[in-house]
């Protein structure tokens, strides 16, 4: 009967566990069809628990969602550097020839000194300066091939570092991780962000290694509404901002085979996070 009765409450702690483990799977497919909905590719589940048929199949589900991210990312780029590249030639095709024109009234003795001459020099200096803001966009078209490198990472910050003394840093990187990347476009990468930061009331950078690179700041967080437009080029929330900063980041890390994302929630003790991936 002590038998009967221990192998029963056997077999009902294994099913009560067995449904509970099927519960927890059921939520796991919940979630990732709820981030494929919503196009967040960067979910990441925990294995912990999981058998190691099921940990492995999380794991490729992780690994999947990050590159069908990174593909859609440069797929992205692609489509708004053709776009550029359209735009700022048809510009420069219509303005070139005015800023000529003009130029050559100004340069005329009959024009001077008239009525005409402020007239002209307006439309001068107008088409000339947005000849200098279209070509200022072409670095969005015409990124240089990366030349690819292995660099120490924890040294390569600990230069950026040095150009914000006035910045507080917390850097938790081990001497031993290093990034194949072109060290350049990376360099410019980090200080578009440390920028950004400072120019968001940020006093403090956090810039760790988690298989990826985490950089932190405690500026004023990115709000919900423009989270998804931040690497749009041209987007801006600031006054005299340009909004290329952004975009142009991600491009140089997706030229690279990575990508520059923002992080869905915020390291613990920061108001925005960005992973170079």
């Amino acid at each position: 009967m002590i038998l009967i009765v221990s192998f029963l409450v056997v077999v009902v702690v294994f099913f009560g566990w067995f449904y509970r483990h099927q519960v927890l799977l059921r939520d796991r497919a919940h979630l990732m069809r709820e981030a494929i909905r919503n196009e967040e590719f960067t979910f990441r589940l925990p294995v912990k628990g999981l058998f190691f048929g099921e940990r492995a199949l999380q794991e490729a589900l992780n690994e999947t969602g990050k590159d069908i991210g990174v593909l859609l990312a440069r797929n992205e780029v692609e489509s708004w550097q053709r776009l550029t590249r359209v735009l700022t030639h048809e510009i420069m095709n219509a303005t070139t020839p005015i800023a000529s024109i003009s130029q050559a009234y100004l340069d005329n003795p009959a024009i001077a000194g008239t009525v005409y001459e402020e007239g002209v020099r307006a439309i001068h200096e107008t088409s000339r300066g947005l000849a200098l803001f279209v070509d200022s966009y072409r670095k969005l078209a015409e990124l240089q091939e990366p030349v690819l490198v292995e660099i120490p990472l924890a040294a390569f910050v600990e230069r950026i570092r040095t150009l914000y003394p006035d910045l507080e840093w917390h850097i938790s990187i081990p001497l031993a991780v290093t990034m194949f990347t072109d060290e350049n476009m990376l360099r410019q990468v980090l200080i578009n962000l440390v920028k950004n930061a400072c120019e968001a009331g940020a006093t403090t950078m956090d810039v760790r290694w988690y298989k990826e690179l985490w950089i932190s700041n405690n500026g004023a967080p990115i709000p919900a509404d423009v989270e998804r437009e931040i690497f749009v080029p041209f987007f801006t929330t600031k006054k005299n901002g340009s909004g290329i900063g952004l975009s142009l980041s991600r491009q140089m890390m997706v030229r690279q085979g990575r990508d520059l994302c923002l992080a869905e929630r915020p390291v613990p003790g920061f108001q925005v996070t960005f992973i170079v991936s």
